[in-house]
């Protein structure tokens, strides 16, 4: 499609793609350049697919916050395309970042967990539970630290009806490695699970690795389920040197169950905030030292 108009957006180039959309880089003469999100031509006619795809354009709109890309227009094209415009944000997906540089420093964690964290609130306070927080949609701009949170492709309003509602009862919807342990159930989840989801994503800049060792699908629902996730100073080697506040603050968030973690997404991340600041306790020379004395005696 490059080259291609849509609705007066001039298409530049794809930045990415999925099972049911794909992504460019847009130029408009009154919106400048945007972030093109174009529903797929043979899903023109499933209903399901555009619901969807409408839904997720409305759900982010309604979210307004500095944290949270803009939704600058929602239409369909001449040609029968639904697109979504949204606002072009700088920087890389955080999933390519942390790739390259986790572990990342507790307070540039801290940065962007901040971040995060007050884009999901407003979205809560709009009554929508994101129900995909993971560092692949997230836009992190490593220069300013600044944080955009994306796609509301899979978000639930916590107001809707049965009949609203296009997840049916026993399946689950997200990411397995981030997805809340009550969300196995298939039931609609409460604001608790974004919280869950992103203290999973802090465990992940921290350590560069996850909760949970599980390697496929079904041995990761099984520990989900049936196990406590791995301590923050005990994730890969184990030889992190974290203060224990600050493991206790992920783990609380990390509970299984809901009622267990903080009282909003905001309360954990002030928590994590705080104990990011403590400087872990190093290891007193003088007591090496001693050691040392004792086992050459």
């Amino acid at each position: 499609m490059v080259g291609t108009p849509v609705a007066g957006y001039t298409i530049k180039k794809e930045v990415g793609e999925g099972g049911t959309s794909a992504v460019y880089l847009a130029e408009h003469p009154n919106h400048g350049t945007v972030a093109l999100k174009v529903l797929r031509e043979k899903l023109r006619q499933d209903k399901t697919a555009v619901t969807r795809f409408v839904r997720e354009a409305k759900y982010g709109a309604r979210v307004k916050h500095p944290n949270v890309v803009e939704t600058i227009e929602i239409g369909q094209a001449d040609n029968g395309l639904h697109f979504l415009a949204i606002e072009w944000a700088e920087g890389e997906i955080l999933e390519r970042y942390a790739k390259q540089n986790a572990p990342l420093t507790r307070d540039e964690v801290a940065t962007i967990v901040s971040q995060i964290a007050a884009g999901v609130q407003a979205a809560h306070d709009a009554n929508i539970v994101h129900r995909d927080l993971k560092p692949e949609n997230v836009m992190y701009d490593p220069k300013t630290r600044r944080v955009k949170l994306l796609d509301f492709g899979i978000a639930t309003d916590t107001q809707a009806s049965s009949d609203e509602r296009l997840t049916r009862a026993g399946f689950f919807v997200g990411t397995l490695m981030y997805i809340a342990p009550e969300a196995l159930s298939g039931e609609i989840v409460t604001a608790a699970a974004d919280q869950y989801s992103l203290a999973t994503i802090a465990y992940y800049l921290l350590t560069r690795c996850l909760p949970y060792t599980a390697k496929a699908p079904r041995e990761m629902f099984t520990q989900l389920l049936t196990m406590p996730p791995i301590p923050l100073r005990s994730a890969g080697e184990g030889d992190f040197n974290f203060a224990p506040e600050l493991d206790a603050v992920v783990m609380r968030a990390l509970s299984r169950s809901p009622t267990d973690r903080y009282s909003s997404v905001i309360a954990f991340a002030n928590a994590f905030t705080e104990a990011a600041r403590i400087t872990p306790e190093q290891p007193k020379i003088l007591d090496k030292f001693k050691g040392l004395l004792r086992r050459n005696r």
